[in-house]
């Protein structure tokens, strides 16, 4: 919800999964939180560790805050969880452009997971469960796209 922890970490999933397959130049992700509490702020330095251990940097990304212009600019988005995907929904300017609407673990196949937990819950195994969850689902979501 505050763009530092979840969604910066599925942003960096996405984009080097994307980058491993020299799809950078064709398909834009960019990551925003539904609050705005931590706009301009680095993720959670836990999300950085965690994220370096695989190779993502975290770093080079600031929180915003999700805006309904998002839905005209992007062709997914993308929430973590129902309380994410609700507040999406709501400032989403049309129906018409909630289409565009999914959550995240919908594109991972054979997961028992519904959303993406927050890892706050979960101490340090928590942040490497998001990641495992995050690298599985934006695989679906990159064979979604092709």
């Amino acid at each position: 919800m505050g763009n530092i922890c979840r969604s910066p970490s599925a942003q960096g999933v996405f984009e080097k999964l994307i980058s491993n397959k020299g799809l950078s130049d064709l398909i834009k992700v960019d990551s925003a939180g539904t609050h705005s509490y931590h706009v301009g702020s680095l993720p959670d330095s836990r999300s950085i560790k965690f994220a370096q251990k695989r190779g993502i940097d975290l770093t080079i990304q600031r929180a915003r805050q999700a805006k309904s212009h998002d839905f005209n600019h992007f062709d997914y988005i993308i929430a973590m969880d129902d309380d994410n995907y609700e507040n999406l929904k709501a400032i989403c300017p049309s129906a018409e452009l909630q289409q565009k609407l999914y959550k995240m673990m919908s594109f991972a196949k054979n997961i028992d997971y519904c959303e993406v937990p927050d890892p706050y819950y979960g101490g340090a195994g928590g942040f490497d469960l998001v990641l495992d969850l995050l690298e599985k689902a934006c695989d679906g979501l990159l064979k979604n796209l092709m």
